[in-house]
């Protein structure tokens, strides 16, 4: 796996475990990106691409280490197999799991299909 996936990974963890701790202390999720965003001292909108897949540069990374209290080159080295699923995930996966169970054999290789068309998005050409 490569540098950027493993901070974007571990960012993700930092992320999942930041929404884990308020969601036990009863906070909404809405909003707690922008919470994490300020945590790490980062724009709301940088967050957002940081989990689109912008790539981390070395000084944020060590920013981020130092704002959630890892040691530093904590995110360069994989934590854990998978990040843990935020919010959205958990939505889409039940609202995937409700449409599949509300259809026939085929609908539900319908859904299949194009779930297995996005999985792997195709790599956009580069310009001539």
């Amino acid at each position: 796996m490569s540098l950027p996936a493993i901070r974007r990974n571990n960012v993700l963890l930092l992320f999942g475990e930041f929404v884990a701790e308020h969601a036990a202390n009863g906070a909404e999720p809405l909003g707690l990106a922008a919470r994490f965003a300020q945590k790490l001292q980062i724009s709301a909108s940088m967050w957002s691409q940081i989990k689109k897949g912008r790539v981390i540069s070395d000084k944020l990374a060590r920013q981020i280490e130092s704002h959630c209290g890892k040691a530093p080159l904590w995110l360069d080295a994989p934590q854990a197999a998978e990040p843990l699923p935020d919010l959205g995930e958990e939505r889409f996966v039940e609202l995937a799991r409700q449409a599949y169970r509300a259809q026939n054999a085929r609908g539900k290789r319908a859904l299949r299909t194009i779930l297995l068309e996005h999985a792997n998005p195709p790599q956009a050409q580069s310009p001539r």
